[in-house]
């Protein structure tokens, strides 16, 4: 099987003109983090940009960070598994951006107050052992979720340039990622990431507009759409079937994701903190829902196009992908679309292609490394420590900070081992952080009688969430359940651990849980 998997790989259309492409445009973005060094001398401009993010920027920037590739790899599975059906996963987040938008959901309060963290507000509002305790949570949920980000995206370089799927390869090509990335992030902080960012919007869009449309070229609508339907049915279509790949539950929980992702995720969340005005913010997200919308699409579509590929015009592939029965385990799906990308794309074209994935890989992992950094720095080093660090001390802890979690991710994209499909791997680690952290600042932001006994025990109930993961359900026999349902329960938990821990215990006048800090 490996033998017929690496000759599978070597049919790619990949060159060393290719590779000339990826390495001019990687040079770029190094000299990009040397250049704006001198202008990190603070941590609110290492980590917040100086607060000084206008609309078009900011709205780049998000889109930058959240359409990662990570993102179009995990998305391409959907798409390869779940058919148009996955499309509704689109729809919600983009409906949930526009949403958060046009009210101001969380994010605007939070600029109002000018905190450069979530954490931050935590303090403000429910003082310093809750923003301890928060701060903690949401770096347990944010590096565990990013765990795989490293490997995934790897994963895409294989399979797109031929390189052997074993040995050597995947962990070479995580190792030098790893060191690109954690060196502008580095030497920048967020100023870097913001202007890397913007570049790499630009690079990618023009990448994944060309490539969808050479797509549809050489398989032909029609052909995309019957194939569907003839392999999959109605599944492929109805993501409410009870007998698809999704169903009701998998929808709503779906929809409370596209509010959690821009109004409550760091990553996001320090975009709307380093906008130029709580108002710009709200305009930031209004624009940013079509970004949403079409971050998922785009790679959905690619998934089809591969499953369509593979069951047209591959049947070598369609053995390794789909084997009959008793015919061994099948290959890890991930690589189905950078295979059939390479298979596709001209010389020239799959240079461009690849260099715009690389530059989506660092949009995330620069603004997620900085992000969960700042957060253990900011939140837990500083508040814990008996002197006040200086500016310069507290960006030296920062950068150390981004260098450990780079050797987390390394080992864990390495070893862990678990069958979930990617998307549902993230959803399932980012709600050990967010379905206590949304509950809190619901709770915090617009209901004056939330205690800090309410909000210490909302964010506990985020530990509930892990029982999501595949290999965790399988171990305390929860194996009945699906990661959706764990989560919407986790979500239930702290929504009700918030109210009744916050009637039966409120906060005393002189803690600073005051009417002041509801905006």
């Amino acid at each position: 099987m490996e033998s017929t998997f690496s000759e599978a790989l070597s049919q790619t259309n990949f060159t060393f003109i290719d590779w000339i492409i990826v390495g001019v445009y990687l040079s770029i973005s190094l000299i990009i983090g040397l250049l704006v060094k001198r202008f990190a001398t603070n941590m609110t401009s290492y980590i917040g940009a100086g607060r000084a993010l206008g609309t078009r920027l900011g709205v780049a920037t998000l889109a930058g960070t959240e359409t990662g590739l990570v993102t179009v790899m995990y998305s391409s599975q959907k798409g390869f598994t779940g058919g148009f059906a996955a499309f509704h996963i689109a729809i919600m987040a983009a409906l949930g951006t526009f949403i958060v938008g046009a009210t101001g959901l969380i994010v605007y309060r939070l600029r109002k107050l000018k905190v450069l963290t979530i954490p931050e507000y935590y303090e403000q509002r429910f003082g310093r052992k809750t923003r301890i305790l928060g701060a903690v949570m949401l770096a347990l949920g944010g590096i565990l979720n990013m765990g795989l980000f490293l490997k995934v995206g790897s994963m895409f370089i294989v399979g797109i340039t031929g390189m052997s799927a074993t040995g050597w390869a995947l962990p070479t090509v995580m190792t030098v990622l790893l060191i690109l990335v954690l060196a502008y992030t580095v030497l920048g902080g967020m100023i870097s990431v913001v202007v890397t960012d913007y570049i790499q919007f630009v690079v990618l869009s023009i990448g994944l507009l060309f490539a969808t449309g050479l797509i549809i070229h050489h398989l032909g609508w029609q052909n995309i759409f019957d194939t569907v339907a003839l392999q999959m049915g109605k599944k492929g279509f109805n993501p409410v079937l009870a007998d698809g790949t999704f169903g009701i539950e998998y929808i709503i929980w779906m929809g409370f994701l596209g509010l959690i992702a821009c109004a409550v995720w760091p990553a996001a969340v320090a975009r709307a903190l380093a906008m130029e005005s709580p108002e710009a913010v709200k305009v930031q997200y209004m624009w940013s829902s079509v970004a949403y919308l079409i971050r998922f699409l785009i790679p959905y579509f690619w998934g089809i196009a591969a499953f369509v590929f593979i069951f047209t015009q591959a049947p070598e592939l369609k053995l390794l992908f789909f084997p009959e029965a008793g015919g061994g385990e099948p290959i890890d799906n991930l690589y189905a679309m950078p295979i059939f990308l390479g298979r596709i794309l001209p010389v020239g074209i799959i240079g461009v292609i690849t260099a715009a994935m690389i530059a989506a890989f660092m949009s995330t992992h620069d603004s997620y490394l900085l992000c969960w950094s700042s957060v253990i720095t900011q939140d837990i080093i500083v508040p814990l420590s008996r002197r006040n660090l200086s500016n310069a001390a507290r960006i030296r802890s920062t950068r150390i900070i981004i260098v450990i979690i780079g050797a987390y991710i390394l080992y864990w994209g390495l070893v862990y081992k678990g069958k979930d499909d990617i998307w549902d791997y993230l959803v399932v680690t980012g709600a050990v952080y967010f379905t206590g952290a949304f509950a809190l600042l619901v709770g915090g932001l617009y209901w004056k009688r939330a205690s800090s006994t309410g909000a210490v025990l909302a964010l506990l109930c985020g530990f509930f969430a892990i029982f999501g993961l595949e290999p965790v359900r399988n171990a305390v026999g929860f194996d009945g359940l699906t990661g959706a349902q764990v989560g919407l329960f986790t979500i239930g938990m702290a929504f009700t651990a918030m109210i009744i821990g916050s009637l039966l215990f409120p906060d005393k006048d002189n803690l600073p849980n005051t009417n002041n800090n509801i905006v």
